[in-house]
Protein backbone atom coordinates (compact mmCIF):
# COMPACT_ATOMS: atom_id res chain seq x y z
CA UNK A 1 0.00 0.00 0.00
CA UNK A 2 3.03 2.58 0.63
CA UNK A 3 2.53 2.96 -3.46
CA UNK A 4 -0.47 4.20 -2.50
CA UNK A 5 0.92 7.09 0.16
CA UNK A 6 -1.36 4.66 2.56
CA UNK A 7 -0.43 3.08 6.40
CA UNK A 8 -2.34 0.20 7.14
CA UNK A 9 -2.30 -1.41 10.65
CA UNK A 10 -4.28 -3.98 11.80
CA UNK A 11 -6.21 -4.39 15.06
CA UNK A 12 -7.61 -6.92 17.44
CA UNK A 13 -8.12 -7.51 21.15
CA UNK A 14 -5.50 -10.44 20.56
CA UNK A 15 -2.25 -10.44 22.33
CA UNK A 16 1.20 -9.52 20.61
CA UNK A 17 1.96 -13.36 20.96
CA UNK A 18 -1.43 -14.10 19.87
CA UNK A 19 -0.51 -12.14 16.56
CA UNK A 20 2.64 -13.59 15.95
CA UNK A 21 1.38 -17.15 16.51
CA UNK A 22 -1.72 -16.43 14.11
CA UNK A 23 1.13 -14.44 11.37
CA UNK A 24 3.40 -17.60 12.31
CA UNK A 25 1.48 -20.53 11.47
CA UNK A 26 -1.54 -19.15 9.11
CA UNK A 27 -0.73 -15.83 7.77
CA UNK A 28 2.55 -16.62 6.75
CA UNK A 29 1.06 -19.73 4.81
CA UNK A 30 -0.96 -17.35 2.82
CA UNK A 31 1.00 -14.22 2.33
CA UNK A 32 4.63 -14.74 1.51
CA UNK A 33 6.86 -12.93 4.20
CA UNK A 34 3.71 -13.11 6.48
CA UNK A 35 1.54 -10.15 7.32
CA UNK A 36 2.93 -6.93 5.59
CA UNK A 37 1.59 -4.00 7.88
CA UNK A 38 1.87 -3.64 11.59
CA UNK A 39 -0.76 -5.86 13.99
CA UNK A 40 -1.83 -3.93 17.13
CA UNK A 41 -3.04 -5.45 19.80
CA UNK A 42 -6.14 -3.39 21.86
CA UNK A 43 -6.58 -6.00 24.95
CA UNK A 44 -8.87 -3.18 26.50
CA UNK A 45 -11.26 -2.92 23.52
CA UNK A 46 -10.58 0.90 23.62
CA UNK A 47 -9.88 1.46 20.01
CA UNK A 48 -12.61 -0.60 18.77
CA UNK A 49 -14.59 1.45 21.39
CA UNK A 50 -13.57 4.52 19.84
CA UNK A 51 -14.85 3.01 16.61
CA UNK A 52 -18.05 1.33 17.70
CA UNK A 53 -17.05 -1.96 16.69
CA UNK A 54 -16.10 -3.31 20.34
CA UNK A 55 -18.70 -6.38 22.03
CA UNK A 56 -18.71 -5.58 25.37
CA UNK A 57 -20.46 -8.59 25.78
CA UNK A 58 -18.38 -11.08 24.05
CA UNK A 59 -15.08 -8.39 24.64
CA UNK A 60 -14.30 -8.84 20.88
CA UNK A 61 -14.37 -6.50 18.19
CA UNK A 62 -16.47 -7.06 14.97
CA UNK A 63 -14.32 -6.95 11.43
CA UNK A 64 -14.15 -3.17 10.24
CA UNK A 65 -12.02 -1.18 7.94
CA UNK A 66 -11.68 2.58 7.85
CA UNK A 67 -10.12 4.49 5.63
CA UNK A 68 -9.09 7.34 7.53
CA UNK A 69 -7.73 10.73 6.02
CA UNK A 70 -4.84 12.42 6.59
CA UNK A 71 -6.60 15.35 8.82
CA UNK A 72 -7.25 12.32 11.04
CA UNK A 73 -11.16 12.45 9.77
CA UNK A 74 -13.25 9.09 8.93
CA UNK A 75 -13.76 9.22 4.90
CA UNK A 76 -15.39 5.25 4.94
CA UNK A 77 -15.77 2.63 6.70
CA UNK A 78 -17.04 -1.06 6.78
CA UNK A 79 -17.90 -3.28 9.43
CA UNK A 80 -18.54 -6.85 8.67
CA UNK A 81 -19.80 -10.15 10.70
CA UNK A 82 -16.92 -12.60 10.85
CA UNK A 83 -18.11 -15.16 8.15
CA UNK A 84 -17.87 -12.91 5.81
CA UNK A 85 -14.32 -11.76 4.18
CA UNK A 86 -13.08 -8.79 3.19
CA UNK A 87 -12.54 -6.85 -0.46
CA UNK A 88 -9.13 -5.72 -0.62
CA UNK A 89 -9.81 -4.46 -4.43
CA UNK A 90 -12.54 -2.97 -3.01
CA UNK A 91 -10.52 -1.07 -0.21
CA UNK A 92 -7.84 -0.41 -2.88
CA UNK A 93 -10.55 1.62 -5.35
CA UNK A 94 -11.92 3.28 -2.64
CA UNK A 95 -8.77 4.87 -1.32
CA UNK A 96 -8.11 6.01 -4.56
CA UNK A 97 -11.58 7.86 -5.30
CA UNK A 98 -11.00 9.49 -1.53
CA UNK A 99 -7.52 10.46 -3.05
CA UNK A 100 -8.51 11.30 -6.31
CA UNK A 101 -11.31 13.97 -4.40
CA UNK A 102 -9.16 14.99 -2.53
CA UNK A 103 -7.17 15.93 -4.51
CA UNK A 104 -9.58 17.61 -7.01
CA UNK A 105 -10.53 19.67 -3.87
CA UNK A 106 -14.13 18.25 -3.91
CA UNK A 107 -14.22 19.37 -7.97
CA UNK A 108 -14.91 15.72 -8.80
CA UNK A 109 -16.67 13.20 -7.94
CA UNK A 110 -16.35 9.65 -8.19
CA UNK A 111 -19.67 7.96 -8.99
CA UNK A 112 -20.86 4.31 -7.67
CA UNK A 113 -18.45 1.48 -8.80
CA UNK A 114 -16.10 4.24 -10.52
CA UNK A 115 -12.22 2.76 -11.09
CA UNK A 116 -9.42 4.90 -12.20
CA UNK A 117 -9.19 6.47 -15.52
CA UNK A 118 -12.87 6.26 -15.81
CA UNK A 119 -14.95 9.13 -15.72
CA UNK A 120 -15.66 11.18 -13.00
CA UNK A 121 -18.30 13.27 -11.85
CA UNK A 122 -18.76 17.28 -11.55
CA UNK A 123 -19.97 17.80 -8.79
CA UNK A 124 -22.49 21.40 -9.03
CA UNK A 125 -26.25 22.66 -9.84
CA UNK A 126 -26.23 21.10 -13.74
CA UNK A 127 -25.19 17.40 -12.37
CA UNK A 128 -28.72 17.69 -10.43
CA UNK A 129 -30.86 15.34 -12.23
CA UNK A 130 -28.69 14.42 -15.16
CA UNK A 131 -26.58 11.66 -13.09
CA UNK A 132 -28.20 9.07 -15.74
CA UNK A 133 -27.10 11.31 -18.46
CA UNK A 134 -23.27 10.82 -17.65
CA UNK A 135 -23.89 7.21 -16.54
CA UNK A 136 -25.41 6.41 -20.06
CA UNK A 137 -22.86 7.92 -22.31
CA UNK A 138 -19.68 6.65 -20.22
CA UNK A 139 -17.61 3.43 -19.26
CA UNK A 140 -17.53 4.83 -15.32
CA UNK A 141 -19.99 2.32 -14.38
CA UNK A 142 -18.87 -0.59 -16.66
CA UNK A 143 -16.77 -3.52 -15.08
Amino acid sequence: MQDLGVEVLSVSVDSMFVHKMWNDHELSKMVEGGIPYPMLSDQDGSIGKAYGIYDEDAGIETRGRFIIDPDGNVQGYEVLTPPVGRNVSESIRQIKAFQLVRASKGTEATPSGWQPGKAVLKPGPDLVGNVWKVWKTSEAFED
